[in-house]
């Protein structure tokens, strides 16, 4: 037995150590568990990789399999109730960003968004919130059977794009609405848009209503004085960040911030997460939320993220300057986070232009819409990529591609206002049946249907079906409906 572990200890090289002016408990504790490594009879039933599959364990690499262990195990802590490394590290988490309490989630930003719901908006109570929302944000409202009071954002016509959320609309809403349980709200949108947090927060409170920011696409705003205020510290009560995003850790891995004078109790958020949450969570995806956080917080991490911002800064000008190229700017009505770039090319619908990046150089947006494409300048870009990028655009925009796409005007980015016509969850649980899609005019959704990216829904349970959904609906034959 001696002679195996000693096998195994040999085995495992040292892991490399993590940023010397920063801490991280998590990692450093699976960097313990790594190097000392004990006879496995608990899950996972791979046993350090030892039953995987060759072909993907050759893929993943053997050290990913060694460390895939969950909570509960060699002095790793627990997520429910948070104990060792994983308390301290969600502490330091809320000390980085501002936060009360930061609670880590293992099921993406669609956690924290559910948690939300089922802790704030009750059957019969309304929620005011922006129509471009995320899903998960309506998937929380079926749960808790809330009432949802649609705000529609400005729209950038031009664009084809959902733009900022005006106060004055958010204090109309709360005028006109009795029972508003909560506001809940987008920023930044998909394409970087970002609206006034403070005018709607100060809203808020004048009528003593919690305000939740759905932020999942701001995570980095907090740790460089050049991107926009994170709405911690514009008075939300809760906000909501997806670190797998643009900050740097493992994909699913998001995190809840409930922040100082909140209405929310975190003690009730932490129960509500019990339920949600898996009872075997990933070291692995946690301990990558602790890195993101060490690393944004980091020397390395801070020269990362302003170079990203001088890279942005530079794609954008040099875009701008290429004919037939457009670029989404700031204006007077709202601001915009610099990281993300929406273009487009004169003559190319956003579709044909991804498609054309793709295949002919090699390169992936982020999404497409029938307009334009979603570039984001990352942390881990290099000089040479930006370079590389810039160059490509510019060939495209001189060159002679076709675009069928562009000729038949497909729709890929929902801009219709909800006609809603059913509570979302009573239409969810309703008897349904499935139609033909031009036959489902007329009828009542019974379904979410949201292309992802960006999540946001086309159609929602209980919306009126209307004619003006069609052309966003071009990979759909059948659509679930309200049964007759």
């Amino acid at each position: 037995m001696l002679k195996a572990k000693t096998k195994i200890r040999k085995f495992r090289k040292s892991a490399a150590n993590i940023h010397t002016d920063v801490k991280a408990p998590l990692v450093e504790a699976l960097e313990n568990f790594y190097k000392n490594p004990m006879m496995q009879f608990h899950i996972p039933g791979h046993t350090g990789g030892r039953a995987s599959y060759q072909p993907f364990k050759k893929l993943v690499g053997n050290k990913a399999l060694l460390l895939d262990t969950t909570d509960e195990f060699d002095n790793l802590g627990t997520l429910h109730p948070a104990t060792g490394p994983i308390k301290e590290a969600q502490e330091l988490a809320a000390k980085a960003f501002g936060a009360q309490r930061t609670f880590f989630l293992l099921g993406g930003s669609t956690l924290g968004n559910l948690t939300l719901a089922m802790c704030q908006s009750k059957k019969g109570k309304k929620v005011i919130v922006n129509r471009n929302c995320h899903r998960s944000v309506l998937t929380g409202m079926i749960i808790s059977g809330a009432e949802p009071v649609w705000i529609l954002p400005e729209k950038l016509n031009e664009w084809s794009l959902w733009g900022e959320i005006e106060p004055s609309e958010i204090e109309k809403a709360l005028k006109e609405n009795d029972d508003v349980s909560m506001v809940w709200i987008t920023n930044p949108t998909y394409e970087g848009v970002v609206s006034d947090i403070k005018a709607i927060a100060d809203i808020c409170k004048k009528y003593d209503v919690p305000l939740v920011v759905d932020e999942a696409h701001g995570c980095l705003w907090n740790f460089n004085k050049n991107l926009p205020v994170s709405s911690l510290h514009l008075g939300a009560d809760a906000v909501v960040h997806s670190l797998h995003k643009t900050g740097g850790s493992m994909s699913q891995s998001s995190m809840l911030h409930i922040t100082e004078g909140s209405k929310f109790d975190p003690d009730e958020i932490e129960r509500t997460l019990q339920l949600l949450q898996t009872t075997s969570p990933s070291m692995l995806l946690m301990a990558s939320l602790d890195a993101a956080r060490a690393n944004l917080e980091s020397k390395k991490g801070k020269r990362q993220l302003s170079r990203a911002i001088q890279y942005a800064r530079f794609v954008r000008k040099k875009l701008a300057k290429i004919e037939g190229v457009n670029v989404l700017e700031a204006n007077e009505h709202f601001d915009r986070d610099i990281t993300k770039i929406f273009i487009s090319v004169d003559g190319l619908s956003g579709k044909r232009l991804e498609s054309i990046l793709e295949i002919d150089f090699d390169i992936e947006v982020e999404s497409a819409s029938d307009i334009g494409v979603l570039l984001l300048i990352n942390i881990g870009n290099t000089k040479q990529e930006i370079q590389y990028l810039i160059n490509s655009i510019e060939k495209i925009a001189n060159s002679n591609y076709s675009d069928i796409y562009y000729i038949e005007k497909r729709k890929h980015m929902p801009m219709v206002t909800p006609k809603i016509v059913m509570n979302p969850r009573e239409a969810y649980y309703s008897e349904k049946e499935t139609v033909e899609k031009e036959k489902a005019v007329g009828r009542i959704s019974a379904e979410v249907i949201a292309e992802c990216p960006p999540g946001i829904s086309i159609l929602l349970p209980g919306e009126l079906i209307t004619e003006e959904h069609l052309p966003y609906l071009n990979e759909y034959n059948c659509i679930e409906v309200i049964k007759n």
